[in-house]
C-alpha cells in the first residue's frame, strides 16, 4: 500500500477553515450592506483581518511543508508542522472572531504559525543541503 501524503490532509483541513472565515466576512458584508472596505465597523474589520491574516500566512507554510515532504522529511516533523499551523490558525482566528480581549490566544496563534513556517524552512534547508 502506498504511503499517504501528509501535506494534503492539512491543506484540506485548512481550506475548510479558510472557507469558514470567508463565509464569515461575506455574511457580515451582506448583513451590514458593505460592498467595499469596512465602513468603520470594528467588528467587521476584525473578521476581514482574520480572513486576510489566514490568507497571508497559510500558503507559505503549506508550500514549505509540501517541499519538505517531497524531499523526504519524516512524518513526525511534517505532522508537527501541520499541527502547529492548524492550531495556530484556529487560535488566531478564534481570537479575532469571538473575543476582543484574549490577546494570549492571538499571540499563541501567531507563535505557532511562525514556528511552523520556521520549522518548514529549516526542514527544506536541511533535507536540501544535507539530506
Amino acid at each position: 500500500m502506498p504511503e499517504i501524503a501528509i501535506t494534503p490532509i492539512y491543506a484540506g483541513i485548512l481550506a475548510l477553515v479558510y472557507l469558514f472565515l470567508a463565509a464569515s466576512v461575506i455574511r457580515q458584508r451582506r448583513r451590514l450592506g458593505i460592498s467595499v472596505g469596512d465602513d468603520g465597523d470594528a467588528t467587521f474589520l476584525r473578521r476581514v483581518r482574520a480572513h486576510g491574516n489566514f490568507a497571508e500566512y497559510v500558503p507559505i507554510a503549506l508550500i514549505l511543508m509540501a517541499f519538505a515532504e517531497l524531499q523526504g522529511t519524516g512524518s513526525a516533523i511534517l505532522h508537527l508542522m501541520g499541527a502547529m499551523l492548524l492550531i495556530g490558525r484556529l487560535s488566531h482566528g478564534w481570537c479575532f472572531l469571538f473575543t476582543t480581549r484574549n490577546l494570549t490566544a492571538r499571540v499563541a496563534g501567531m507563535v505557532l504559525t511562525l514556528a511552523s513556517i520556521a520549522l518548514g524552512a529549516f526542514a527544506c534547508l536541511w533535507t536540501g543541503l544535507i539530506g
